[in-house]
């Protein structure tokens, strides 16, 4: 049985079958036979006769376009990567959609703010699932946001693509339509640690982390990564997410005299905190994953950002030597290049390319078989999936501010 056709009955419309002209062909006009309730084997006698097809088109695939749904951060404290996402994004799609598209079709993408608040993403999520409007969710910002509507993406079946997070809860257990691209936290976490103790010596590091589900995933790798040493943590601050108030867990950690401060949250805390430690007398150095955002950090943090120590899952967006970089560089038509915009843009030639290989008759099953077997040099940064790992890259580059840039660090 043709998928798409019901057990019990089947409606066909003349337009479906336009070619057929029952008085050319020998045949009396049945008007009505064509808008009737056909029982099953009539029913698929004419899709066998008449070489009609029964199969649907997958939700958010049109004749002309695939429509993909991304709710981030446009606006609020973590608005610089969802922006970031969405231009990086755009400029690869745009690129694709004017040379073709993916076999004729033009990637939509529908953008929604969430303000990177939980109960918003799941609301804007629910309008693009409710009625079912878009074939995959794509370019989420974040881990408290991520796991709110994962559980919502997986009983509709969409897949969730590329989100801008290192979350566990992303990985582990694998999930079938859930695909990621960048290095874990507990990947980025190890490195950062790594640099602390075997080249900076650091043995006293203390927590200052966003109280949510980032924050303890972030905590867990940093809490395995200083038992590799046989260390735990000096001291640990909280803070609520989006927050700015900072004064009193700075104050904690200050009365601890740690050598160094692990700081999981946004570009603008990480400003805030920097600058309030400093006026506090703090004397530590400041460690952080690559959520923070390193280029609005640079640029609010001015010269209280230099010395901080960032790791990145994506290259530097301005390493020419890479073709990946070079062909970014000239989409973005420009457009101030940086590293949430370049993992978007990565994010975007992945799917451009793996939706190509699913084939013509797209479809969500077909897209998830096609990243499966997804192993391509995009250009100095390889990507490769298989049905047991579902994680695109394990690279982390670990950089410092230094000169209003942030510079890729060689560790021993």
């Amino acid at each position: 049985m043709h998928r798409g056709l019901r057990p019990d009955s089947c409606k066909m419309n003349v337009p479906t079958i336009a070619p057929m002209n029952p008085i050319r062909n020998g045949l009396a006009p049945m008007p009505e036979l064509f808008t009737a309730v056909l029982p099953q084997r009539l029913c698929i006698l004419l899709v066998l006769l008449l070489g009609v097809s029964p199969l649907r088109a997958e939700v958010g695939v049109e004749a002309d376009s695939i429509r993909l749904g991304m709710v981030n951060a446009q606006s609020g404290p973590a608005a610089g990567l969802g922006r970031g996402m969405y231009l990086g994004a755009s400029a690869s799609f745009n690129r694709l959609n004017a040379t073709g598209g993916v076999h004729g079709r033009d990637i939509a993408l529908i953008l929604r703010d969430d303000g990177y608040e939980p109960s918003r993403t799941v609301l804007e999520t629910k309008a693009l699932l409710d009625p079912p409007s878009v074939f995959a969710l794509f370019g989420y910002v974040g881990t408290p946001t991520s796991r709110a509507v994962l559980p919502m993406a997986m009983e509709h079946r969409v897949p969730y693509l590329f989100a801008f997070s290192g979350a566990e809860a992303l990985r582990a257990p694998l999930h079938p339509r859930v695909f990621n691209i960048r290095a874990s936290y507990f990947q980025e976490a190890a490195t950062l640690v790594d640099y602390m103790v075997d080249d900076l010596n650091i043995r006293r590091v203390a927590l200052l982390m966003q109280d949510d589900s980032f924050g303890e995933t972030v905590k867990g790798g940093l809490i395995g990564a200083l038992a590799g040493y046989d260390l735990r943590l000096s001291a640990e601050a909280r803070m609520p997410r989006n927050s700015l108030e900072l004064a009193a867990p700075v104050e904690l950690l200050r009365k601890t005299s740690p050598e160094a401060v692990f700081f999981v949250g946004t570009y603008q805390q990480l400003v805030v905190a920097i600058r309030q430690a400093k006026a506090a007398g703090l004397q530590a150095r400041f460690f952080t994953v690559s959520f923070v955002g390193p280029d609005d950090f640079i640029e609010k943090a001015g010269a209280d950002g230099e010395g901080v120590y960032i790791s990145q899952v994506v290259p530097s967006p301005d390493d020419v030597t890479l073709s990946l970089v070079r062909r970014y560089r000239a989409d973005l038509r420009g457009a101030r290049p940086g590293y949430a915009s370049l993992e978007g843009y990565i994010a975007a030639e992945v799917l451009g390319r793996a939706l190509r290989e699913a084939g013509a008759q797209t479809s969500r099953d077909g897209l998830v078989k096609a990243l499966e077997r997804f192993d391509e040099d995009l250009g100095g940064f390889r990507v490769t999936f298989s049905p047991r790992d579902h994680q695109g890259s394990d690279l982390v580059f670990l950089t410092r501010v230094e000169g209003g840039r942030a510079v890729e660090v060689e560790s021993r």
